[in-house]
């Protein structure tokens, strides 16, 4: 665990949820008015920041974006404030999906791919879930619209892990009842700059079936973790 200060974490947290909201750099003016400290204060922090490793400064801009570091120390803290893997939040979301699954009671392909289009509405990503052999893909312009992917090296990247994706679930099988995999941790497309959450959870046709999202590292991952386990919970309770 790296040694950080209170004021830290909390600047790095800004920047996460910024950036993930302008999909811009995050300046010091910025985060300043935020904490109603002074600009130099917030460089200085930022400077730190960077040091560690956890910020960048994308060519010339005076802003900063985050890391795959940054967003992994970002998500551990998530889980270990909140416990995302254990306790279920049951909010609107959560209960929309849960009406769309109900549906199709006595159909669990038609369950699963209802919750898969209902976490690519809520979530703006990529849904994905695996339904017996075959791996159910959702959302596709989502992810492509972001402006992440308007280059085509990074488009060909994602392509190359989705190509790969079913294949690679079924060799490493995940086994945690929440997978986040960021960035340069994907082991196929390590440059494509997308987040991998999924869930792992028993299904009719397999005890590691999976459900989840791929989007830009750049997202509002305590909502997405939140959505993507609460599903496969309420898929391995329902089906």
């Amino acid at each position: 665990m790296l040694d950080m200060k209170e004021r830290q974490i909390k600047i790095l947290a800004a920047i996460i949820e910024q950036h993930a909201e302008i999909a811009a750099p995050v300046g010091s003016v910025m985060l300043a008015n935020l904490f109603g400290v002074s600009s130099a204060t917030i460089r200085s922090e930022m400077s730190q920041l960077e040091e560690m490793g956890l910020i960048t400064q994308p060519h010339t801009s005076a802003g900063r974006i985050p890391t795959d570091a940054g967003y992994r120390f970002y998500v551990n803290m998530l889980n270990d404030a909140e416990n995302i893997n254990e306790i279920p939040i049951i909010d609107r979301s959560t209960r929309m999906i849960e009406s769309r699954v109900n549906t199709h009671n006595g159909h669990a392909d038609r369950a699963i791919r209802s919750a898969v289009d209902s976490l690519v509405e809520l979530t703006h990503n990529l849904g994905i879930a695996t339904i017996g052999d075959e791996l159910y893909l959702s959302g596709i312009g989502n992810l492509f619209s972001q402006p992440e992917f308007a280059h085509t090296d990074h488009a060909q990247s994602v392509a190359r892990l989705l190509d790969n994706l079913e294949p690679w679930l079924r060799e490493v099988a995940p086994n945690e009842p929440l997978n986040v995999f960021i960035g340069s941790e994907n082991p196929i497309g390590r440059n494509s700059g997308v987040s991998l959450i999924i869930s792992k959870y028993r299904s009719p046709y397999s005890d590691r079936s999976y459900i989840g999202v791929i989007g830009s590292t750049r997202q509002n991952y305590s909502k997405v973790m939140r959505l993507v386990r609460h599903t496969g919970m309420m898929l391995e309770e329902n089906l």
